[in-house]
């Protein structure tokens, strides 16, 4: 009990730190939650008025959950950012010399990343609300299709953890961070798949992406005109299977890389 309450302790002290920085860092706060806000606007009202739905749908309420899972996708700039700076800067090499619980030292920035999260999506909605989105399923879906939303951020930022600890340079990191726009694009944030030629629509399907994008889609109540395939019909099992296998993946990948850089 001593060694989980240490554990415990040190966590929320280091969740705390990264939670600090963004009081200190204001031009931060402002981008995170300017470049969800902006997304919306942007590809909401200028991109939307010339790409239509199948079904004759609204755009934006089609639009929003991609938008959504684009947010939880980009997370890992965030993390990768934080970790190469951390580890360039030698904050990393200290919090190892450190008489600490060697947990805490990912699990704090684990923490404090899915309150950042959490905080993203609050502003999301609310901003998804005044231009006219809604859900239309009652609160209980729509809260579910929020807990998928978190459980694909947590798996990335795996994936950001163990990129991060991989490149150590924060400069390798914005390169890296842009190999994530075809990614999003190639899926079913902005357009229905059943609109892309075939090959690339298989792929499309396929991706990890538009499986929690089709599953908040149908607990949002907002429409989804979906394919008849079998991943496309089951959106909301994969969006549960995909990010407990990236997190089964990474996850380990990234602890047995940070124990790595003890050596």
């Amino acid at each position: 009990m001593s060694a989980l309450r240490w554990t415990v302790s040190d966590t929320l002290t280091l969740a705390r730190r990264d939670l600090l920085h963004w009081r200190y860092e204001p031009a931060r706060i402002a981008w995170s939650l300017a470049f969800p806000v902006m997304s919306i606007l942007l590809f909401g009202y200028v991109f939307g008025s010339a790409i239509v739905v199948p079904g004759g749908q609204d755009y934006r309420e089609y639009l929003m959950p991609g938008l959504f899972v684009m947010a939880a996708a980009f997370g890992i700039s965030e993390t990768l950012f934080g970790i190469a700076m951390d580890a360039e800067r030698g904050i990393t090499n200290r919090l190892r010399a450190m008489p600490m619980s060697r947990v805490a030292i990912l699990g704090g920035g684990c923490l404090a990343a899915m309150v950042n999260a959490l905080i993203n999506f609050v502003v999301m909605i609310a901003m998804g609300l005044i231009v006219g989105w809604s859900w239309h399923d009652g609160v209980a879906n729509a809260l579910l299709a929020v807990l998928l939303l978190l459980l694909l951020r947590f798996s990335v930022l795996w994936i950001g953890i163990w990129v991060g600890l991989k490149i150590s340079s924060i400069e390798a990191a914005g390169n890296v961070s842009g190999l994530l726009f075809p990614f999003t694009m190639i899926s079913s944030i902005f357009v229905s798949p059943s609109q892309m030629p075939g090959w690339l629509q298989t792929i499309a399907e396929w991706n990890p992406l538009s499986s929690t994008v089709g599953a908040a889609r149908e607990l949002f109540g907002n429409g989804d005109p979906a394919s008849s395939s079998w991943i496309a019909q089951h959106a909301v099992l994969m969006a549960i299977v995909w990010p407990l296998l990236l997190t089964a993946v990474f996850a380990p990948l990234a602890v047995r890389r940070y124990q790595a850089m003890s050596r």
